[in-house]
């Protein structure tokens, strides 16, 4: 017999599982919808017909839209972004929890800091900078702004906190010195981190809309969010047009969660043990 704290449990536990699944069925049911159903007023639950129109609008080569391009634009952006934040955000992060040197507190707090800085008042300057670097209309411009992440630093430096020094003293033993340390101790240690920040870096850059939008001018370098905003017209919208697209969008970070979720929950459970 289940007592009635575990009914409970799981009753809000069902509940907050349908908070996040139901848009998703609500999305894949309205993009196999045709346009006339997915107009209906009260809308039906399923498809009447059953269409494929939308996902053969965005797959069609003779598309103004070019989705597939949108899309790829998006994974490579995605993944180099992912993998500077990687570099950059671990070196910071060892030097900040296992370095000594004079001003190592200071420049923690600093670090910290920015993550209390709006990222909308950062686009001027931003713009102005990738402007003279002249990325405008390029995928460095998506790329490499953002990759010295404070969350990152942040983050690793507090998983690295919790690996036991035992580790590192017995490698310098050894006769490894502080690279060998951090690139063959330490690294393989943090995979799970490592793993959580990636995921986190690539959805912060896969879903990213404001700053795309800014500085991506031609149809075909454009990212999937801000792509996908030009497939709404300005007097009526196709609604399963959209929500195939808005499927497309979703499906690698859905994968990306499911293959790293267990790096995820370990990397997150062991980034607070120390401070």
């Amino acid at each position: 017999m289940r007592t009635l704290p575990q009914v409970l449990r799981y009753a809000v536990l069902v509940a907050l599982a349908a908070v996040f699944i139901v848009p998703l069925l609500w999305m894949l049911i309205t993009s196999l919808k045709s346009y006339p159903d997915a107009q209906r007023i009260p809308p039906t639950v399923l498809p009447d017909p059953l269409s494929t129109h939308g996902y053969q609008q965005i797959f069609s080569a003779g598309s103004a839209n070019p989705v597939l391009r949108w899309f790829l634009n998006s994974m490579v952006a995605a993944t180099l972004h992912a993998a500077l934040v990687l570099v950059t955000a671990s070196m910071a992060a060892y030097a900040l929890a296992r370095l000594r040197f004079r001003g190592r507190s200071v420049a923690f707090a600093v670090i910290v800091g920015t993550l209390f800085v709006p990222p909308a008042t950062l686009i001027v300057p931003s713009f102005l900078i990738a402007d003279e670097l002249n990325w405008l209309d390029t995928l460095l411009v998506v790329v490499v702004p953002g990759a010295a992440s404070a969350f990152g630093v942040f983050f690793l430096r507090q998983f690295f906190l919790s690996l036991p020094r035992e580790l590192e003293e017995a490698a310098v033993l050894d006769g490894a010195n502080q690279w060998q340390v951090f690139v063959r101790v330490v690294l393989p240690l943090s995979r799970p981190a490592l793993a959580t920040l990636a995921v986190l870096s690539f959805l912060t850059n896969w879903n990213d809309f404001l700053w795309p939008v800014f500085v991506l001018f031609s149809p075909d370098r454009l990212t999937l969010p801000s792509g996908l905003g030009l497939l709404q017209g300005a007097y009526n919208t196709d609604f399963p047009v959209i929500m195939a697209g808005a499927m497309l969008a979703s499906v690698p970070a859905l994968i990306l969660f499911v293959l790293a979720q267990r790096h995820i929950i370990t990397g997150v459970s062991r980034s607070g043990l120390k401070g």
